[in-house]
Parts: structure tokens; C-alpha cells; sequence
């Protein structure tokens, strides 16, 4: 079950954020602190996995399966970090989150979603390829001690126009001539 970081206690989240780093990254783990920091900051949104509960149980740190959230600027979503339990990752719980997030950040206003992962991560670069990221660069030495690279992803959110139409239906090729569609073929008048 998703929830937003407005359903948890933030207590609960900052602890439950900090079991699945340590599991997840271990000594490169966010600090508490830092945690807390990160949830507090502005324009953050966060979302949770939880074990189904039943009504009125409260959530407790070992109940979050996962978690992923981002920074909205204004323009651009930047996925701040994704995190699903060893025992349960190949589940589908990262991808529900992804589309939970890209739904965000879309009703936010978002133009696209930006995101960092190490070269080495297969799973979750091909989760990300799955959603429509592509590769727009790479950060050297990104992943410190390891010194490891990070493809820069991105994700384009907002539509784009191929073409222009009139209305009364014709519109102009990349050539400039004026066609006008009728069933299976074009007309060039």
C-alpha cells in the first residue's frame, strides 16, 4: 500500500528511512540527520510502501517496505532517492513508487524528472528505461568512496508538438507543402 509522507508520523518515516539506508547503502547511509533534514526541507515529496494494515493500525518503521521522493524546483523534479528492502525488492513496490512520483510531479507542473544511478545498477536502470528515461549524461566518480559513475537520466513530462494543423484539417509538412488527410493516404494540394 502507497502512502505520502503526510499519512506517516515523521518520526516513523526518518526511522524507517534510516533502517532501509543502512540495509540498503551501509556506511554510506544518510545520517539520521541528514534524513530528517532531507523530509523537512521544501518542496519535497516523499511516498512509502507499507505491509497492508488494517484500519486505524499505525504504521510502524518495520511496516515501510520502501520509499522514493523528489525536489520540485519549479521546472524540474530531481528523484532525491529510492529505496526498497532487500526482501521485497523484485516485487514491483520501486515501480509503483515511480509511477506514483511521475504522477506528481506531473499535477505539480513538472516539465521532466531528473535522476542519478550508478552505472553498475542494471535493476534500476532498466526500471527507469521501463518508464521512458533516457541517458543525458554522465557524472564522473559519482558514488564516493567506490569512485563509481552515475548515468543522468531524465524523464520529459511535457508534451510536444510535431506538427502544426489548421482548422480545416490541413496542416504543413517539415517541407512546407500543405497536406490534407483523407483516410489511409495524404493529399498534396
Amino acid at each position: 500500500m502507497l502512502i505520502s509522507l503526510d499519512e506517516i508520523d515523521r518520526g516513523t518515516a526518518v526511522a524507517a528511512i534510516r533502517a532501509l539506508e543502512i540495509e540498503l547503502f551501509g556506511s554510506h547511509a544518510w545520517s539520521e540527520a541528514s534524513v530528517r533534514q532531507e523530509l523537512d526541507a521544501p518542496a519535497r515529496t516523499y511516498v512509502f510502501d507499507v505491509a497492508d494494515k488494517r484500519n486505524g493500525d499505525t504504521v510502524r518503521p518495520a511496516d515501510v517496505r520502501g520509499f522514493a521522493g523528489f525536489w520540485y524546483d519549479g521546472d524540474d523534479a530531481e528523484i532525491m532517492d529510492v529505496g526498497v528492502g532487500k526482501a521485497h525488492q523484485r516485487q514491483g513496490i520501486a515501480a509503483a513508487m515511480m509511477a506514483w512520483l511521475i504522477e506528481c510531479a506531473r499535477e505539480q507542473g513538472a516539465r521532466r524528472i531528473l535522476l542519478e544511478v550508478g552505472v553498475v545498477n542494471e535493476p534500476a536502470i532498466a526500471l527507469y528505461r521501463r518508464f521512458g528515461f533516457e541517458n543525458i549524461g554522465l557524472r564522473k566518480r559519482y558514488y564516493q568512496p567506490e569512485g563509481i559513475d552515475a548515468h543522468v537520466m531524465a524523464l520529459d513530462l511535457e508534451p510536444h508538438v510535431v506538427g502544426f494543423q489548421s482548422a480545416d484539417g490541413a496542416h504543413t509538412s517539415h517541407y512546407g507543402a500543405e497536406h490534407t488527410e483523407h483516410g489511409n493516404h495524404e493529399e498534396t494540394k
